[in-house]
């Protein structure tokens, strides 16, 4: 079954001024989102959800990684990138997990972007107007808190109960006059090996 999708949403959001002070680089947050109905929606406690993560999964990481690459320019523009989903008050937060936590999703985007990250990600429950959070950090390395950011915004009309939103988040630039380091300094600061840095 191919996913039913409901609407599409493309959320792009540019900051000009941080702090009282004009941005050197604006910052360019897009978030791309699909409303869809939630495959197992109506049939009870379902043990094995693969069927329907390979039929949907792979569609909807192709949609969203287009909209985020023409929106953006390309995939060379994108420096941070992320993911989240939020399943309808009938569904479980596991059918939202489904649907991001495959490689059959995220690797339409990390492929098209040439990241070496994981996709940062929240997945929840939650009725219409729910808060969608996507965490972004740079495709690349982990440790670049500059690019440690957040996309907000909200679906007025979903995710209904029986559906899920699933979206993929990018920046263009990391935050303005960010100015806090990086994780590797605090590590050396510390005494710890940048290389193994619990300890284990």
């Amino acid at each position: 079954m191919a996913a039913i999708i409901r609407k599409t949403l493309l959320n792009v959001e540019t900051t000009l001024i941080e702090g009282g002070k004009a941005a050197g680089t604006p910052l360019t947050l897009i978030a791309a989102a699909a409303v869809v109905k939630n495959p197992w929606a109506g049939k009870g406690f379902v043990e094995n959800l693969k069927p329907e993560i390979h039929d949907v999964a792979p569609e909807l990481g192709a949609l969203l990684t287009k909209m985020i690459l023409d929106a953006a320019g390309g995939g060379d523009k994108v420096e941070a990138y992320g993911k989240a989903a939020v399943v309808g008050l009938d569904g479980e937060v596991e059918h939202a997990s489904a649907l991001i936590h495959t490689l059959r999703f995220g690797n339409h985007y990390r492929t098209a972007v040439g990241a070496k990250s994981y996709l940062s990600f929240t997945n929840i429950r939650g009725g219409a107007n729910t808060p969608i959070m996507i965490p972004l950090m740079d495709k690349n390395d982990e440790g670049r808190r500059s690019h440690y950011l957040t996309i907000h915004f909200n679906i007025p009309d979903a995710p209904a109960a029986d559906e899920i939103v699933v979206a993929l988040g990018a920046s263009i630039g990391g935050r303005p006059h960010h100015r806090i380091g990086d994780r590797y300094q605090d590590l050396k600061d510390l005494g710890n090996d940048v290389a193994n840095p619990a300890a284990v």
